[in-house]
């Protein structure tokens, strides 16, 4: 017989510890009611916990962590809901990873995701049908799996400065290919 763990762990940022626990609780305990898990919120440290109830399970955990940590790297409780979907995913780039510790590089690099009052970024959402969060040393993404890659691939390249134009038109091309690839599917006879 194959145990499952039960318990996972993660650590958010002091500051978003507040949005984590919500008015009075609501966010944390809508957490618990939808994945059937326990959250336990360490407010000194923003060590979070999260046990899986009984009636629980693995999958359903591992989502709960997915929303906790996506509130931790900026997304709105809303916005991290979305993660309860099987089909959405959340994907963290971690600007250390490539910076190191230049906190001048990774702000220049924040500033290009945005744009100039968030155009990039909204552009970005709205071509990839995508959620981006910019926040801390992290770029984070929640959308279906090609969607996200997509998204990933896009901020990558303004990432490794490529010009705003360039990543415009690889966005609007990727997408005229999946409109054309999902229109060939419809067609397609079935077996």
């Amino acid at each position: 017989m194959v145990r499952v763990q039960n318990k996972l762990s993660t650590t958010i940022p002091l500051e978003r510890v507040g949005v984590l626990v919500g008015e009075g609780g609501e966010v944390k305990e809508r957490i618990e009611k939808i994945f059937k898990v326990t959250v336990t919120v360490d407010s000194e440290s923003g060590f979070v916990e999260l046990t899986a109830n009984p009636e629980g399970d693995a999958a359903a955990l591992l989502r709960a962590r997915d929303v906790v940590t996506a509130i931790g790297r900026g997304f709105s409780p809303e916005r991290a809901l979305a993660l309860r979907d099987e089909e959405i995913i959340l994907d963290v780039i971690d600007l250390r990873e490539i910076f190191g510790r230049n906190e001048s590089d990774i702000a220049r690099v924040k500033g290009r995701v945005i744009g100039q009052r968030g155009k990039t970024r909204k552009m970005l959402e709205e071509l990839t049908k995508t959620n981006i969060s910019i926040y801390g040393h992290t770029i984070s993404v929640t959308g279906d799996y090609e969607s996200a890659s997509t998204a990933r691939e896009a901020i990558l390249m303004l990432i490794e400065g490529k010009q705003h134009s360039t990543v415009y038109k690889f966005l609007r091309r990727r997408r005229r290919l999946e409109k054309i690839r999902r229109m060939t599917e419809l067609w397609q006879p079935q077996q």
